[in-house]
């Protein structure tokens, strides 16, 4: 028997046993590990960015807080300055 003969033989019996193995309830228990451990890895890396964008909506929060405290200090100051280059009422 030549090589080829015998790599004819072990294709047709490994690849029946594997098609029978994958349609099997071993096979489909295997497969649906085999999907699990791949959504384990998808959810972990989901975790990391929303943590990731919770920090960036938080520093964001944190720098919109100061533009508006410093917004309100600039008004205040125009309002002084507007107050005081008012003419004084006229007294009669």
């Amino acid at each position: 028997m030549d090589i080829e003969g015998v790599l004819a033989i072990i294709f047709l019996f490994g690849g029946g046993t594997l098609f029978l193995l994958s349609i099997s309830p071993i096979g489909r228990a295997f497969a649906e590990r085999i999907r699990a451990k791949g959504q384990g890895d998808v959810r972990a890396e989901l975790v990391g960015h929303k943590e990731a964008l919770e920090q960036e909506l938080e520093a964001v929060r944190r720098e919109v807080a100061e533009l508006a405290e410093r917004v309100d200090f600039a008004e205040r100051l125009l309002a002084q300055q507007r107050e005081g280059d008012r003419l004084p009422p006229v007294q009669r």
